[in-house]
């Protein structure tokens, strides 16, 4: 597959699987329980394969690359916490939850900032894309840490604004993408 074309898929599966995500993470939604978990838990599976196609599509090494190689490892460090310590540990699952997020927003600014140096099509969009990727992962991660502090007030509604606020942003990044190649 072409660099190009693996960048567009690679983003367009990211943008898929942050959108369903942010479903799962949406208590407004008449969803149960289990169908809350595996849309959230299939969308980080896409969210990763999204991030790893895109990062091999980048054919040199940059923060770019590396941005998207961290994003990836994030979303795997997710989904090891929602398996593994699913209904075992609790405290230890939102840790690696946490952690995921935190990885995914570094990996989101190193993308941004590589972007933001690029004279490309689509430089705006990846760039504000990759922004609003990160401050959507950083809302989760902190509300995930609300959560551990058993702070109850505002922390859900934290997490689903930060899960809906990196959703955009993927969709911006996707159009970017698009863009560029």
């Amino acid at each position: 597959m072409a660099s190009n074309l693996k960048e567009i898929t690679g983003s367009l599966l990211s943008a898929i699987g942050t959108i369903q995500a942010a479903i799962g993470s949406t208590p407004q939604l008449s969803l149960s329980e289990d169908q809350r978990f595996q849309l959230r838990l299939i969308g980080n599976v896409l969210q990763a394969l999204g991030s790893g196609v895109t990062a091999d599509g980048e054919t040199t090494a940059s923060f770019e690359k590396l941005g998207y190689q961290i994003q990836a490892t994030g979303n795997s460090t997710v989904i090891v916490g929602m398996l593994i310590y699913r209904s075992s540990d609790p405290i230890t699952k939102e840790k690696w939850i946490i952690t995921g997020l935190w990885m995914q927003a570094l990996g989101s600014f190193l993308v941004a900032s590589d972007e933001w140096a690029d004279h490309t099509k689509g430089v705006w969009e990846n760039t504000i894309g990759a922004l609003l990727q990160g401050i959507g992962n950083s809302l989760q991660a902190i509300s995930g840490i609300q959560t551990l502090q058993n702070n109850q007030s505002d922390q859900r509604i934290i997490g689903v604004v930060g899960s809906w606020i990196q959703a955009v942003g993927t969709v911006i990044s996707f159009i970017g993408a698009f863009q560029e190649e």
